[in-house]
């Protein structure tokens, strides 16, 4: 296994503004402006770092799990994956508390990567409660697999791997209390749809979707694929009758949805498509 070492790549707004904040205050030396700027930077930097500290820490099986994803080459593997992808301490913790608030025993996870955000839900749940986390890369899903072995509440996880429309049509009817979709931006909406119509999301029943802030590319650019795909995403959500929901700004953003009335097995009008 090769190594990689050194800090992330910024990928949240706010670790992307720090970052050009933090450019601006060199360039500014001597121009009168470079105390002003260095506000605003201290300001933007430490937000990410004081919002971690006073977070619950993570358990030693989620530092081991994150520790391995951040030493490995990410760039021999097939796809665009790189360690930036983890969701990491607060995020894990965040969907940890969703997972006690929802008293959830069942959790659907579209989207796994090397398993963080799955461990950390596993271990919110109950004794007899179950993740089952979705994967398209096998070799990906082995290494989560791995991490799974050596934790106590590893035995909670189910992997499944193969495309996410497919492991999700196969699972049709086998409801969830807690759905979080966190796979490839340009299925978002299909997932969704899913979800809702097919009677995997139990009565009253929370759904949580990671990046739909994505870098804050929906309303600052620049224009990519994936930030058209969550411009869409949240566009669709949002004008759709049969939820309400909620952006939470937290890291690259996750939109809390639930549905207002049961939708059955066929979209309303206005469905998200």
């Amino acid at each position: 296994m090769k190594t990689a070492p050194g800090a992330a790549r910024p990928v949240t707004p706010a670790s992307i503004l720090a970052a050009r904040l933090d450019d601006l205050v060199a360039r500014a030396a001597g121009t009168g402006l470079e105390d002003e700027l260095r506000a605003a930077r201290d300001l933007a930097v430490g937000f990410d770092p004081y919002v971690e500290s006073m977070t619950s820490p993570e358990s030693p099986d989620l530092t081991a799990l994150a520790r391995a994803t951040a030493a490995f080459d990410w760039r021999d593997a097939a796809g665009a994956l790189e360690q930036e992808m983890l969701s990491g301490h607060v995020e894990g913790r965040f969907l940890a508390m969703l997972a006690h608030a929802t008293h959830a025993r069942r959790v659907l996870e579209v989207g796994m990567f090397t398993g963080y955000s799955a461990l950390a839900l596993a271990e919110a749940l109950p004794d007899d409660g179950s993740v089952v986390a979705l994967e398209i890369d096998p070799e990906v899903a082995a290494f989560a697999r791995e991490q799974f072995a050596g934790s106590a509440a590893g035995r909670r996880i189910d992997v499944r791997v193969g495309p996410a429309g497919e492991t999700l049509a196969a699972l049709a009817g086998d409801a969830f209390d807690l759905v979080f979709i966190d796979a490839d931006k340009a299925g978002y909406v299909e997932y969704l749809e899913t979800i809702l119509t097919t009677g995997l999301l139990a009565p009253g029943g929370l759904v949580a979707v990671d990046n739909t802030l994505m870098q804050g590319q929906p309303w600052a650019g620049p224009d990519t694929v994936n930030g058209r795909a969550i411009a869409d995403f949240n566009a669709a959500v949002a004008a759709d009758p049969r939820v309400e929901q909620v952006v939470v700004p937290l890291r690259d953003g996750i939109t809390l949805i639930r549905e207002t009335e049961r939708s059955g097995a066929r979209p309303s009008s206005g469905a998200v498509r």
